[in-house]
């Protein structure tokens, strides 16, 4: 799913905490309401593939995240076994089936955000991949 402006964001969400999407490359700015009292992760620059490809990503994987102005620090992730679930007309997958890959990349897990409007700013680079996303996020009242 390539969400421009943020109107998918509480598509799919699990209860237990809220994620925020990075994008297939390029930049982007969305507007995403927040339930109160769900942490936050959203990745930074990530790839999956065989674990030569998430070796040679990392090499290169830089980013910078700001929060209401304040810098955060992205946790790497340098190459964990996953199972994808695809789904037909899945951006990432294509078709339905499942497969085991190497995930790698920069992430932000936060904990819950205090109610109110935030100012969230991502940006990410390995190699010749950039993605920048700047969120105007509005979080309830739990």
């Amino acid at each position: 799913m390539s969400d421009q402006d943020g109107g998918e964001c509480g598509r799919n969400q699990p209860e237990d905490v809220w994620f925020l999407a990075g994008t297939f490359g390029g930049r982007v700015t969305r507007e995403c309401a927040v339930p109160g009292g769900r942490p936050i992760a959203f990745p930074v620059v990530n790839t999956y593939g065989e674990p030569a490809d998430c070796a040679a990503f990392m090499r290169g994987a830089r980013g910078t995240v700001f929060l209401d102005g304040e810098a955060v620090e992205p946790e790497t992730y340098r190459g964990d076994a996953m199972t994808v679930r695809g789904a037909r007309g899945n951006a990432v997958t294509e078709e339905e089936g499942s497969f085991t890959a190497t995930g790698c990349g920069l992430w932000v897990q936060l904990p819950a955000l205090a109610p109110g409007k935030h100012e969230l700013k991502i940006r990410g680079r390995s190699g010749g991949f950039s993605v920048g996303v700047d969120y105007a996020l509005a979080v309830s009242a739990s």
